[in-house]
């Protein structure tokens, strides 16, 4: 939504970090949006923004094709702060060189600032900073003064305070950096002049106010799934227009056990709002037969979906919105230009061109945690707040290969046990996600003393903030156990249990 409000933007140069200053930012009260690195002096004007950010990134400036922004930018009169890679850009379009570093930083590093300077504001003077260069300043722009160094990097920061031009060669988004936030906030606050006026309960107002122009005497239909993303977007539209807002829960046939049955429950008992259920299992599972690649299940997901909404639209009259639960990382990871597409999501790359409807996104540029404080501010029940996230395309996504009625029943049997122990011992709402995967490999085992040669299933649990990265969770073993022995105690055609221990990069948190 194109809310106007204050914000501070990030260019991305395909750094791991990129998203992480985002979110620092967005902590102090601020809103951040990320913006591709060859975005147009033009294009940042027309935004006004309070401060720039140059993100770090894997290149070398002084490399052939490496990604460089306008030199403009540094002119617009907007203060900039280069981070890593973003440091040796300002560094090397105002003037100053950038070479090869004599020895390489990388973790965690005493330095010592200049804390007079209004960036380096109330810092210990000697502080710990997380390196991760290959490069370095050698030489700063002219008008530019060092303003930290290490005992291996002379040059660590620089500074033209007149100019409210900043770059660290170090990272301060990271929790590796001791006084990292500090130093963020100083540049939003002491350089940038930011109000800190991005808070839920304002987010919540401006949303609804806009939303309510938007749709005018016009009616929407909403993607209810019965997740946080899609049940959040639900009530925030519903607030808006109320009676113009049709929601349509679609039976996939794809969904965990009794899920169905308790989206309706739940919000029949707790809203006063229009929900019809559509039963399109058969048209999902018919569609998907013989289909093994992931990209092209979630493009054949997401194409259904819209036909079942154009049906049901057409049935209900006037209906010129689709309402959906896209949310930030589901833009990031679909391909924002800059930064590779990891996968599409459902509600980003699946949909198609023409799909009939003038879409609402009122999430789309928040992250998960975001999402539940918008939730808990509209007063959504904490069974569906604090449901661990679930993939727009369903199960099919997390059995690996063909999607078949008799995977389905294995793997909801199998799932409906890991979210059964886990919330026994105590753990569903300590991790991220906790699920079950199928990846359709079989193996020889033995049950009562009889050989069998049944499917394995795989154990999925991570810990994460935003879902943009994630750790595998170190779980009990009498956790494990326990899940371990009752899968293949109760779940007919599984005699092996794995868990993942993957972390996120390299992997991603689903499988497909």
């Amino acid at each position: 939504m194109g809310i106007k409000r204050e914000v501070v933007l990030v260019l991305d140069f395909g750094g791991q970090y990129t998203q992480l200053i985002a979110r620092r930012i967005r902590e102090a009260n601020v809103f951040c949006e990320i913006v591709p690195y060859n975005i147009s002096p033009e294009e940042i004007r027309k935004k006004e923004p309070k401060g720039i950010v140059l993100s770090g990134g894997p290149a070398s400036v002084y490399a052939k094709n490496a990604p460089k922004c306008d030199k403009e930018i540094f002119e617009l009169g907007y203060p900039v702060l280069g981070i890593c890679y973003g440091a040796q850009l300002m560094t090397e379009l105002l003037g100053g060189k950038v070479a090869p570093a004599p020895v390489k930083e990388y973790g965690k590093t005493e330095i010592v600032l200049n804390n007079t300077i209004p960036l380096f504001k109330g810092i210990e003077r000697d502080t710990v900073v997380w390196m991760s260069h290959t490069d370095h300043i050698e030489l700063p722009p002219p008008d530019f003064k060092v303003v930290a160094s290490t005992d291996n990097c002379p040059i660590a920061a620089i500074a033209n305070v007149e100019k409210k031009l900043y770059a660290v060669q170090f990272h301060p988004e990271v929790s590796h950096t001791h006084r990292g936030t500090e130093i963020i906030r100083n540049f939003l606050f002491e350089v940038c002049d930011c109000a800190a006026d991005w808070t839920m309960d304002s987010l919540i107002e401006q949303t609804v106010k806009e939303i309510k122009a938007k749709v005018g005497k016009h009616k929407a239909v909403c993607a209810l799934s019965g997740g946080v993303d899609s049940s959040v977007a639900a009530v925030l539209v519903d607030r808006a227009i109320h009676d113009q807002l049709v929601c349509i829960f679609v039976d996939t046939g794809l969904l965990r056990k009794n899920e169905g049955d308790m989206v309706i429950e739940t919000f029949r008992k707790n809203y006063d709002m229009n929900i019809i259920r559509v039963d399109a299992k058969d048209r999902f599972l018919s569609r998907l037969k013989g289909v093994t690649d992931p990209e092209e299940k979630r493009k054949i997901i997401g194409n259904v979906f819209i036909e079942v909404f154009k049906e049901e639209a057409l049935k209900i009259g006037d209906v010129k919105f689709l309402v959906q639960g896209t949310l930030y990382p589901d833009v990031i990871e679909s391909g924002n230009g800059v930064s590779s597409t990891i996968k599409s999501h459902h509600n980003v790359g699946g949909l198609p061109e023409d799909i009939g409807f003038e879409l609402i996104e009122p999430l789309r540029m928040l992250f998960k945690d975001e999402v539940r404080q918008v939730g808990k501010e509209l007063g959504i029940p904490e069974e569906i707040l604090y449901r661990q996230p679930f993939p727009g395309p369903g199960l099919a996504v997390r059995i690996l290969g063909e999607v078949t009625e008799e995977k389905l029943e294995i793997l909801r049997q199998a799932d409906s046990i890991v979210l059964r122990e886990m919330k026994k011992f105590g753990w569903y709402n300590k991790v991220w996600q906790s699920f079950a995967i199928l990846p359709g490999i079989k193996s020889v085992g033995v049950m009562g003393d009889e050989r069998t040669y049944a499917y394995a299933i795989i154990l999925r649990v991570v810990d994460s903030y935003d879902g943009m990265t994630a750790d595998w969770t170190k779980l009990p073993y009498e956790i494990l156990e326990s899940i371990s022995t009752s899968i293949t105690n109760e779940v007919p055609g599984i005699n092996r249990v794995l868990y993942d221990i993957t972390s996120k990069p390299p992997a991603t948190i689903e499988w497909e």
